[in-house]
């Protein structure tokens, strides 16, 4: 599993013109899913994105969490992370999840973290996306189990 984490000051997800999802300060998190990936994976880095401290303290110091500022998620589904370009110039998607599967982990990652966190909003799963954010620093983190 893996999950890129981008510090936004606003981000959304359109789908065939129409806005999906939309949230200010917070994280847009776009979320890939491996073919063998499980729900204990998925605990796991959903406890260590929503307690990491990369928000700004008083003194500027990176040392606040997603929840200490009053952060809001957008959960992206994109399998795409699990592109395998070492061969060849045509990405090879084997190590993604079934989209099943990949489905309902993805829809289980959404549920927990509203059990965090008030404001999780999410795109459309397999659907052609438009995605649009303000990247705050930037600052961009990768999570992997």
């Amino acid at each position: 599993m893996k999950f890129v984490i981008q510090r936004v000051t606003e981000a959304s997800v359109e789908v065939e013109q129409k806005i999906v999802g939309s949230i200010g300060n917070g994280f847009l998190v776009l979320i890939g899913v491996g073919k063998n990936d499980t729900k204990a994976e998925a605990d796991k880095l959903v406890k260590k994105m929503t307690g990491l401290r990369i928000f700004a303290d008083e003194n500027g110091k990176t040392n606040l969490s997603l929840k200490d500022v009053g952060g809001e998620l957008l959960l992206i589904s994109q399998f795409t992370l699990y592109a395998d370009c070492r061969k060849g110039n045509r990405p090879s998607f084997t190590e993604a999840g079934d989209p099943a599967a990949a489905e309902e982990l993805y829809e289980y990652i959404i549920s927990e973290c509203r059990k965090i966190i008030p404001v999780v909003e999410k795109g459309v799963f397999g659907a052609k996306m438009e995605v649009r954010l303000c990247n705050d620093g930037p600052f961009t983190v990768i999570l992997e189990s």
